[in-house]
């Protein structure tokens, strides 16, 4: 099959099932699913896709369901989608799938999951909106998406870790291990407190656990009625400027046109975030 994108003529090997058709559709056309799970997309893994898409095509159509007339919602491939905008691709080969919302999300999900390159955090919340919107037990959600209830229930605790402390473990490349022996600490000061040590001394899961074990069998002191407040000593910048740049990420898959600006001396750095108040 030859596909034409922007003049120019790929040649690509497609697998379709015989009542599908592939279709070139306009970019400006397609909407974002607003189920889907993934909010992070690696600039540097997005170039190289953009890359080889400019080299070989796109060899695997994108999944969407029509809207309107004139609009079509993302089912899958929203990383092939973004890197063929970035590639300058004005239409993308597509398979248009008839569908209702549920569906939509379900499959969405699905087609990341199978990817297996989600965080565990977006495979929480993904799995979480799924129950949440569509009245799904957790049983259910399990059959559907082919995993034991124990796992989804196990996922789904996750959740429990704060936004910061979400965003602290993926910024340190904390595993899921570490995220779990954090949930048995309940008191969300002292577990805070914990997260910083981890990070600081860049300790193991296992080092972790052990410390974690120590501080759940020492025997609680009592506590003086107004007791300082204890602040955390997180040295990776990292983790900070990250947040910021998610946050102006997000607002952007929202539609809103942030626009920031990064500037950075030897003493430090400045952010400038724009944001239009048509949006607020």
């Amino acid at each position: 099959m030859r596909v034409a994108f922007g003049g120019e003529v790929s040649t690509v090997n497609l697998q379709i099932g015989r009542d599908n058709k592939v279709l070139n559709i306009a970019t400006i056309q397609i909407r974002p699913n607003r189920t889907q799970p993934r909010r992070n997309f690696d600039e540097q893994e997005l170039k190289s896709l953009s890359r080889s898409i400019v080299e070989n095509g796109i060899l695997q159509p994108l999944v969407v369901r029509r809207i309107n007339s004139t609009e079509f919602e993302l089912i899958a491939g929203e990383r092939r989608l973004r890197a063929a905008v970035m590639a300058g691709l004005n239409k993308v080969p597509c398979v248009i799938h008839k569908c209702n919302d549920k569906d939509s999300a379900l499959l969405a999900l699905i087609e990341n999951l199978q990817r297996t390159d989600l965080n565990m955090f977006e495979e929480a919340r993904g799995i979480a909106r799924l129950i949440r919107k569509y009245g799904l037990t957790q049983e259910q959600a399990a059959i559907k998406l082919g995993k034991k209830q124990s796992t989804i229930a196990n996922k789904l605790r996750l959740l429990r870790l704060g936004f910061e402390e979400q965003e602290w473990i993926m910024t340190a490349n904390l595993s899921e291990r570490h995220a779990r022996t954090l949930l048995r600490i309940n008191n969300e000061a002292l577990r805070r407190e914990v997260l910083s040590r981890i990070i600081a001394e860049g300790l193991s899961a296992a080092q972790s656990e052990e410390l974690v074990n120590h501080l759940l069998m020492k025997k609680p002191e009592e506590e003086p009625e107004h007791k300082p407040e204890r602040k955390m000593a997180i040295k990776d910048l990292r983790i900070f400027v990250n947040t910021i740049n998610k946050a102006v990420d997000t607002m952007r898959l929202s539609g809103i046109n942030a626009i920031s600006r990064r500037n950075e001396t030897d003493d430090y750095i400045e952010y400038t975030v724009k944001i239009p108040k048509a949006a607020s």
